[in-house]
Formats: C-alpha cells, structure tokens, sequence
C-alpha cells in the first residue's frame, strides 16, 4: 500500500506529517498523522468511509500535493529554509522569470529594434554572488546551492564583488546579466546598460564562466535563431533592452520572453511503478491531475513519491492530460511542487472539420 512521510522544518517548526493507503471492510481508507518531530503524533482519515482503490489513489494523491505546496518535503532535513550557513539558505534573492511566447511573436521581435536575443540553455537557473571570499550560488528559488569548483575557481580570478545571473550547463555557467557590481546595485538600469557592463567585466569565452551570445540587429538576430533551431538547442530568449531588472514572473507578457522549440514541463512524481518507471501528477486548480508514467533511464536515480522532476515531451492529449512521449530530463530541487501545474501543457491541436 501506499505510505509517504513529509517533513517541515523552518524557524522553530520542525513538523511530520504521513500519509498512508490502507484496506478495511473490502475497501481502502486515506490515513494520516501529523505533529511535532519526535512528540507523539495526531491521527485522523481522510475518508470515514471506505472507497475504491481508485479513489482511495486519488484522495492520498490529493493530501500528499497539498502538503507539498505548503512546503512540505520528502527528505528528512525539511525544506531548505533554514538560516544557517549550510547549502539551501534563503538569501533574498530572486531572479527575473520569463514567459512563453509562440514562432509568430518570436518573429515579431526579431524585426523589433526594442529587443535581443540569446539562446535559452538546457540547463538551471544559477545566479552567483561574490562578497568578499565568499562565493554563493542561488537557484530559482533564491536559496543557496552548491557550484562547481571549476566555476567557483573561475568566479575567484575576476575581482571585486559581484552579483551575476546565468544557467549552469555542467560545470560552465553562461552569464546573460548583471545585478550588482563593486557594492553598486545596477538592477534599475536599462538591460543595454546592464548588458554592456557584463561583457566588460567577465571574459567573453572562458571554459567554465562565460558569456552569453547576443544578437541585436535583425539579420543577427534571424541568423541566430536559425542557427539555434538547426543545431537542436533548447529556445531562444527575447530581451527588452531598455527594460530594468524585475524579480519574479509578470501574470502575463513583460519584458523577458522564452520560445522553447522542445516541450518540457515539472511533475509531481506520484510512485514509482515496476520497471524502473514513475507516475506524474500535475495540479489543476485545487484538483490532483494524472499526467502519465515516464521510464528512468539507468544513468538516472529514481525520484521518490513527492519529488518534483523535470520531462521533455511531445505534447499532451487534451481530454487525459497524459504527456505523449516523454523523457525523463532528471529532478528539479529549485520547482516547487506548487509550480506543477496543467497550465505548462501544450496539447495536440484538435483536428478541424473539412467543409463539406
């Protein structure tokens, strides 16, 4: 049957919660249990009455999401909020999240002096800060995580302090922005600006910290973006130039933009099923939504129940919402659980009657 134990750790909270599927009276019960790390623990059902497997599935599926929205995780050290100097501290610093467009507005802004272009990497959102010695990296979620030494040893040959934004690709980190340098914070200057001080800070090509390529006139920007979907790469991304630096992502538009030439979304892994495979899930609304299964390769560990993870695909079917032709791309410790959600599906274009 099915069983998951969740921990909550942040400030003076350090709570458990389980979660668990059992048979009674020829159905199945959602049970749980939930109180402070190591006290005795309050117990309850979700369902008095016993159902179906299916929907026994179902509720549990529903708790267990929940839970990880609020913060909630699988591991045994909790959420990584905690302030100490240990990796996945909050720093209070977040990036600038961008939003999807489609080939026809890409085109759109190729021909539009206003913005640039660069390639979207197929990597993880990584700023790097540099004050004093200590050099952090932070992820999406604006915690602190480990880099590369090849990228911190790179980090320590550019003087001064620093505040950079970038993707880690392996063990090179592609800057495209910088936030803050020499004690100044350059994030209200226009991106040209911001843009035009990186390239004389951080050397252009280096093995491990490098630069990002940008284009800015029309014909550079068509042939990079030609050049992009020739050679298979992630996207292309689309920045205002006289935009300013704005954390978080705007409910729609704004003045940084992705188009994704491959489909790729985050799940929810729901179990693991034989055969080296996962179930997924995605929120929709408040409801639990099934997304399909997806094999783990064998370079790949696989994900527990909880763990957020990170699928190429080809597209989803509209009435299932199952992902056709998945492939796992691996887990994503910086998306939230809260982050999985129906709306990054792209699904198949319903066939169109002919006239008769």
């Amino acid at each position: 049957m099915e069983h998951l134990t969740l921990f909550f750790r942040q400030g003076s909270s350090d709570k458990t919660y389980q979660a668990s599927i059992m048979p009674k009276d020829g159905g199945y019960v959602v049970q749980f249990s939930y109180g402070r790390r190591g006290s005795a623990l309050q117990s309850g059902q979700k369902n008095p009455v016993p159902v179906p497997y299916d929907e026994a599935k179902r509720i549990y599926d529903k708790l267990i999401c929940e839970k990880l929205a609020k913060g909630y995780g699988p591991g045994e050290d909790g959420v990584p909020y905690q302030q100490t100097d240990h990796e996945a501290r909050a720093t209070g610093i977040l990036p600038m999240l961008l939003n999807p467009i489609d080939a026809e507005a890409a085109a759109r802004l190729v021909t539009d002096p206003a913005w640039a272009i660069q390639e979207k990497f197929d990597g993880r959102r990584q700023l790097i800060e540099r004050q004093g010695d200590t050099i952090t990296g932070i992820n999406r979620r604006g915690l602190s995580v480990a880099l590369p030494e090849s990228v911190v040893q790179a980090a320590r040959e550019i003087p001064g302090s620093f505040l950079l934004d970038g993707e880690a690709v392996g063990d090179t980190l592609v800057i495209f922005d910088l936030l803050a340098l020499h004690g100044t914070d350059h994030r209200s200057a226009p991106y040209r600006d911001r843009l035009f001080a990186l390239m004389q800070f951080v050397p252009g090509h280096g093995p491990h910290l490098r630069t990002a390529e940008t284009a800015f006139d029309t014909a550079h920007k068509a042939e990079l973006l030609q050049r992009l979907h020739t050679e298979n790469k992630e996207g292309a991304v689309f920045k205002k130039l006289a935009s300013p630096y704005t954390p978080g992502r705007p409910a729609s538009g704004g003045d940084a933009l992705k188009l994704k030439f491959h489909e790729t979304a985050s799940f929810i892994v729901g179990k693991v099923n034989a055969k080296r495979s996962v179930s997924l899930l995605l929120f929709e609304g408040d409801k639990i939504r099934a997304a399909g299964n997806v094999t783990i390769p064998p370079n790949h560990d696989i994900p527990t129940a909880g763990q957020v993870v990170e699928c190429r695909y080809l597209y989803a079917f509209q009435e299932s919402g199952s992902i056709y032709q998945p492939v796992f791309l691996g887990p994503r410790e910086d998306i939230l659980a809260e982050e999985c959600t129906t709306a990054q599906l792209k699904y198949r274009a319903e066939p169109t009657e002919e006239a008769a």
